[in-house]
Order: structure tokens, then C-alpha cells, then sequence
């Protein structure tokens, strides 16, 4: 050298090591936070869209199920006999206004001559009031405790033993029935009900034991099914037992029936397979007979695909004279922007295929409007959680179930073609159960997460997982970027001020102030979130006000949650002594956005997690909601064409995902305004409590406290 000095390898200047690149593009995502939750948001919005189109054909996944591998047995025999029990119901009903007890001899009579084993099952109904505590509890808990004879509800149950069982296994058939007041459609339920089982206890072929229980629905048709499955399940030994019906005198009546075996006893069959229930339904068709499907359990569960799959292939393949339905919202078959949504995606398919005919993308225009009609109807029911029928009763035990309601197209009078209906009704009730009959083993080929857009096609968990992940994916890239921005803006802030003054400010002081300011705004959300289950509470105060009507047990419940918003904010939201003294600066409103988007983050991902459709439509409503908020007086303060437009959408979007207003707007869309009433508000979320739904948990500790926090941000004074 020419100083005389050289440089040693340790006097070198060590290079910087490179961050990895997981972290230099988690560095470029936070940077560039508002273009991608602009992509994200829309790509997501659009797969839900697509959802009809990416629609898979179903398919029966189990090979051992066989369907339609057997021609059907039932005969013209097993018809009559059907229909003669319809005719003895029906008689009865005319001859007195209220068969009760007769009717239920009648069946049972007619059960035990096919050398069932006949018991009745006494339970008595539930009370449906708010509790916080009943809450996915034990329903037996929510009883009623003054009861008497006349309020119990009696089940009549027939159980045909297997000829080549071990009585491991059992396939139940349910049939609602009210013994007081029925009408033609349950006496016709019944009387299908009866050919099948007058089939089966005949047969030799039948592996799994047959249970045919005919529910007293005059407390609704799930009660009675619910009550039987958990004295099933859970057997009771006090004197008290459901099955005590010796308890009433006027069911001792129930016994006379000449000598045959007729007990109050409990009985059961083996471990559940699948159950079928059936009805039919009052109203007529007018160009064909019709079979709907309603498969939704409480919170979103939903049964195997494959027993959809089966009734479907034996319905539309075998010549069952049946047209498979599902529930569509019939509102959207008339939406205009649907339509065109459709034309376009039908256009765009036939240029792909004219491109390349192997490309199969697209579907036409009709089909994309009712797929979506349909989807919408299966994700509204699954969000809801609340089951569509007395089958949500049997999911509760992880037992396959789907309701299958007839709709026959002739009227009441046209009894010519009363043999043919119960004929082919009965066939497929048939098929059903031999192919659950030919299983080794419990429903698990299929799949039990999808959405349906039509009877013959779903859309998989694989698939609609996207589109939410899709929304919620900007979350947390936007809540890290908004707490940097925030530290960044307080850094320069504090380097100014020590700038113009002669002391200068200890980093170990501002880094101390900084953290304290990150947790008064955890502090915050915290607190309207712990709101939020006070709010969920307040219900049970509210019902023990008698004579109230729903309208005014609503307005109560906003009185009293906004009250005890104030008075739990006001003695919990105070900030630390050190920080008392402080003045609000500019970046508390980006901390509080960042943990609000966070919990926001958490809550969707966790209800994701119980029930996906009430997730995905809570971030359809949320995220754009949170993402947007920004206090008001910044946006008026800069006066820019960009700035305004968020006002109109943050104003728009604060009042749409207020949890009341939302549920007025989508009635009043489905319904029409003039229907819509703010009671009728107090009146869903009274069901949502009643059926356990976690739904209701969900809009009140995780929706409304995200909500109240969005509008608290736009209102910062900065």
C-alpha cells in the first residue's frame, strides 16, 4: 500500500446478507397493500361469481351403493295396503274432529300386523325462550317444568329386525304426522310410508334393521324427531322417562289393540346408517311430479353428497316419473344484471371453444341464472343455520339425513292416480334404502363440505374456499402496513419536534410511548368486542318483560345496548395516567384500524372454521367496510374527486353492514320494502337463538363490534 498500512480481512466492511425471498415479498405485498387488496377484493367478488360455471357433474363416489343394480319389489299389494291406511286416517278425521289417540292405534295396529315391533315414545315440548346459557346445550335442559297430560306429544315406532343383520345397524324412515289436526298430505306421507314398509318386513335381502318412526308433530315437525333421538342416544332412568306413557291415563288406551305387543318401553335398533324423512306436500303441480330436497342442518352442516347423489340417479335415470328439485331464491331468475352477467359468460365460452373445443368454459345464459338462484339459496339456508327440516335433527348426531318432499300433480279428488303416485314414490324410497342397505360401512366416499347449484351439480369446498380467501387475503397485509405507516408518521413527528426544541427526546421514552399508544388501541377493540357479548346477552332480560311485541323488544334491546356501550366504555376505556395527558394525534385512528382489521381477520377465519356460509357473506359485507373506513374529516379536508368517492362508499357501506339494516335491505330485495319491518329483525334472531345457531354469535361479538369500530374510525377526530 501506499501509505505503508494493509488492510486486514478483518478491518473489511462485511456485506449485508439479503433477506430471504418469503420475506422480501411479504415486504412487497405490505408496500404495494392497496393495489393488491384492490386485485384481491375483485378477483374474489368475481370467483363467487363463477362458482355456477366452475360446477362439477355429481357422481355416486361409493361403489357399493349400487343404485338402481336391483329392479324395485314393491307391487300393487303393498299400494293397497298403503292406501288403506290412508282411507282409515282419513275417515277417522271426518268422524271426529280430533282422532288423537285413535289415529295412533290405528297406525300402530297396522305396523304390528307386519310383526314390527311397535312402541310408543312420549316427550313433551321445548321451550323456545332465550337463555345464554341453553346456548348448543343439552335441549333436554330447556324442558318444560310444569307440564301435564294434554301437552304431551306421543311418537309411534316400528322396528323390523333384519333377517341377515346382527343388529349393529339401522336405516330410520320419518314420517310427521299430527294426530289432532292432519291433512291429506301427511295421511299420503303415512300411507307411502307403509308400502315400503310392508315391503321390508318381507324381504330377505335386508341387512341393517328398519325404523319407522311416525312423529307427532303438533308441536312442529323437528321437535318430536329431536326429542326420540336423544332418548335414543342418551337413555333416561328416572320415573320420568319419555317412554313412561302410563304416566297419562289416556294413554293406556294406547295398548288395547287385542292381544299384540304393544309397549311404552323404550326400543332401539342398531348404530343409525342414514334417515330418510319423508312428506307431502299440499300443493300441486302442474306439469309433472315433483321430489324437493332439503339437506341444510343446523350451523351450515350438511349430509354426505352420495345420499343426495343416490335419490337423484334413481329419480332421473330409472324412470321414476319424478323431477328432482332443490331450493332456489326464485327472486334472482328475474334479475336483469344476472342475465346479462350470463349472456356474457356464454359468449366468452363459445369464443374459448372456437379457439380450442377441448376448452370447456361456459355454460348458457338460462343455466347460469338458475345455478346461481340455486347457490344462493343453498348458501343463504347454510349461513341461516337453521335446518330446513326434522332431517337437521338427525345431523346433530352425525347421522346422514335428507327431507324429501312430494309434490304430486293431481288434486285430492283425482284418485285414479293415487296407486300410480304411492307406486313410484314407493319405489324410490325403496331404491334409497337398498343402496344404503348394501354399505359395509358409514357414509365417507363423498364429499360433506359443497354448495349445490342444481340437483345434478355442486360446487366443492375446494373450489368456494377461494373466493373467501380471496377477500380476506388483503386483511392482513393491510392491517401490518397501516401499523408501519403509523410508526413512521409518529417517528417523523417526534424528530421534528426534537428538532425545534433544545432538549432532545430520549428513544427509550418515545419507543415506551409508542408501545403504550399500540396497546390503548388493542385496549379499545378489545372492549367493544367484550360489548358485543353483553349484547348477546341482553335477550334474556328483555323476554322476562311479558307482552311485549317485536318491535318493542327490538327497540329495547338498541336502547340497551347503546347504554351499555357508554357505560362500559366509559369505565373501561380510560387510557393509561401517562398517556391521559396527551392530545389525540394523527396516527391513533391507523393503529385502531390495523387491530380492528386484525380481530376482523381472526373472527372470519374462526366462523370459517363453524359455519363457512356465514362467514362468507359477513366478509362480503365487512371487509370492504373496513378497508375503506378513514375518518370523514380527512377526506372533506382534502377535497379531491378520490376522497369524496370514499365518503359516498364509506357512508353507503356503514349503513348496509349495520346488521339490522342489512337484514331490511336483502328482505325487502327477496320480499319486497313494503313487507319489511324492523321487527321482523327481533323476530330472525329470536330463531337463531331458538335453533342454537352460531350465527347469532357471530353477529353479536364479531360483526356488530367490527361494525361500531368502522363507524367509531370515521367520526375520529384525528
Amino acid at each position: 500500500m501506499a501509505d505503508g498500512k494493509s488492510e486486514t480481512p478483518t478491518e473489511k466492511e462485511t456485506p449485508k446478507p439479503k433477506p430471504r425471498p418469503i420475506l422480501r415479498l411479504v415486504i412487497f405485498l405490505i408496500s404495494q397493500s392497496f393495489l393488491v387488496s384492490v386485485i384481491c377484493c375483485t378477483a374474489g367478488v368475481l370467483a363467487l361469481l363463477l362458482l355456477p360455471v366452475l360446477a362439477k357433474n355429481t357422481y355416486i363416489s361409493e361403489n357399493a351403493l349400487m343404485p338402481g343394480s336391483a329392479s324395485p319389489m314393491i307391487s300393487n299389494q303393498e299400494v293397497l295396503d298403503g292406501n288403506k291406511l290412508v282411507e282409515d286416517l282419513t275417515n277417522l278425521n271426518s268422524k271426529y274432529l280430533d282422532g288423537g289417540i285413535e289415529s295412533q292405534r290405528i297406525i300402530a295396529k297396522y305396523m304390528s300386523d307386519l310383526g314390527a315391533e311397535v312402541s310408543y315414545h312420549k316427550f313433551h315440548p321445548q321451550s323456545n325462550r332465550f337463555h345464554p346459557l341453553h346456548l348448543f346445550s343439552d335441549p333436554d335442559s330447556r324442558a318444560q317444568e310444569n307440564f301435564s297430560c294434554s301437552s304431551y306429544g306421543i311418537n309411534t315406532i316400528g322396528i323390523i329386525r333384519a333377517p341377515h343383520g346382527d343388529g349393529k345397524e339401522a336405516i330410520v324412515l320419518a314420517t310427521p304426522y299430527n294426530s289432532l289436526k292432519s291433512d291429506l298430505g301427511e295421511s299420503f306421507s303415512v300411507g307411502i310410508a307403509f308400502s315400503v314398509f310392508s315391503l321390508l318386513s318381507q324381504v330377505t335381502w335386508l341387512a341393517k334393521d328398519i325404523i319407522w318412526i311416525v312423529a307427532d308433530s303438533r308441536y312442529g315437525e323437528y321437535a318430536p324427531v329431536a326429542a326420540w333421538l336423544k332418548d335414543y342416544h342418551v337413555p333416561k332412568f328416572s320415573s320420568l322417562s319419555s317412554g313412561n306413557v302410563e304416566m297419562c291415563h289416556d294413554g293406556k288406551n294406547l295398548y288395547e289393540l287385542k292381544g299384540k305387543s304393544i309397549t311404552g318401553d323404550f326400543r332401539r335398533a342398531g348404530t343409525m346408517a342414514a334417515a330418510l324423512v319423508l312428506k307431502v306436500s299440499d300443493r300441486t303441480e302442474e306439469l309433472e311430479d315433483t321430489v324437493s330436497i332439503y339437506a341444510e342442518a343446523s350451523n351450515g352442516q350438511m349430509p354426505n353428497l352420495d345420499l343426495i347423489n343416490i335419490v337423484y340417479y334413481l329419480a332421473a335415470h330409472h324412470r321414476q316419473g319424478f323431477r328432482v328439485k332443490v331450493e332456489r331464491l326464485w327472486s334472482l331468475l328475474d334479475c336483469s344484471l344476472l342475465k346479462v352477467l350470463g349472456t356474457i359468460i356464454e359468449f366468452v365460452g363459445e369464443v374459448a371453444r372456437s379457439l380450442n373445443p377441448e376448452w370447456k368454459f361456459g355454460i348458457p345464459a338460462t343455466d347460469y341464472v338458475e345455478g346461481t338462484a340455486t347457490l344462493a339459496s343453498s348458501l343463504y339456508s347454510q349461513a341461516l343455520g337453521v335446518p330446513t327440516g326434522p332431517h337437521g335433527a338427525f345431523r346433530d348426531y352425525q347421522v346422514d339425513a335428507i327431507t324429501l318432499e312430494f309434490s304430486p300433480k293431481f288434486t285430492s279428488d283425482m284418485k285414479v292416480r293415487h296407486n300410480d303416485f304411492f307406486l313410484r314414490g314407493g319405489r324410490l324410497i325403496e331404491g334409497v334404502i337398498r343402496s344404503v342397505n348394501n354399505l359395509l360401512e358409514k357414509f365417507h366416499q363423498s364429499f360433506f363440505l359443497y354448495l349445490l347449484t342444481s340437483p345434478n351439480k355442486f360446487v366443492s369446498v375446494g373450489v368456494y374456499m377461494i373466493a373467501f380467501a380471496l377477500v380476506i387475503a388483503p386483511l392482513p397485509m393491510i392491517a401490518a402496513s397501516l401499523y408501519i405507516s403509523a410508526n413512521n408518521s409518529n417517528s417523523s413527528l417526534k424528530q421534528d419536534k426534537s428538532t425545534l426544541s433544545p432538549y432532545p427526546v430520549a428513544d427509550e421514552h418515545s419507543n415506551t410511548v409508542r408501545s403504550w399508544r399500540w396497546l390503548n388501541a388493542a385496549k379499545v377493540v378489545f372492549i367493544i368486542h367484550l360489548w358485543g357479548a353483553v349484547v348477546s346477552l341482553l335477550p334474556y332480560f328483555i323476554c322476562q318483560i311479558p307482552d311485549l311485541t317485536s318491535t318493542t323488544s327490538f327497540l329495547i334491546w338498541v336502547l340497551l345496548s347503546v347504554l351499555s356501550l357508554q357505560v362500559l366504555y366509559s369505565i373501561l376505556a380510560s387510557p393509561f395516567p401517562h398517556a391521559n395527558a396527551s392530545q389525540p394525534q394523527e396516527g391513533d385512528w391507523a393503529l385502531l384500524k390495523s387491530v380492528t382489521i386484525s380481530a376482523l381477520f381472526i373472527g372470519l377465519g374462526l366462523m370459517s372454521v363453524i359455519n363457512f356460509a356465514t362467514a362468507e357473506i359477513g366478509a362480503l359485507l365487512l371487509v370492504p367496510t373496513c378497508l375503506l373506513a378513514r375518518p370523514l374529516r380527512l377526506d372533506l379536508r382534502a377535497r379531491s374527486l378520490r376522497s369524496f368517492s370514499r365518503v359516498i362508499c364509506n357512508l353507503v357501506l356503514g349503513h348496509i353492514a349495520f346488521p339490522p339494516a342489512a337484514f331490511l335491505v336483502v328482505k325487502g330485495v327477496f320480499s319486497g320494502f313494503g313487507s319489511a319491518n324492523v321487527g321482523d329483525f327481533w323476530n330472525w334472531v329470536e330463531s337463531l337463538w331458538a335453533w342454537n345457531s352460531a350465527t347469532y354469535l357471530y353477529i353479536s361479538m364479531v360483526h356488530l363490534p367490527c361494525w361500531v369500530l368502522c363507524i367509531y374510525i370515521l367520526i375520529h377526530t384525528c
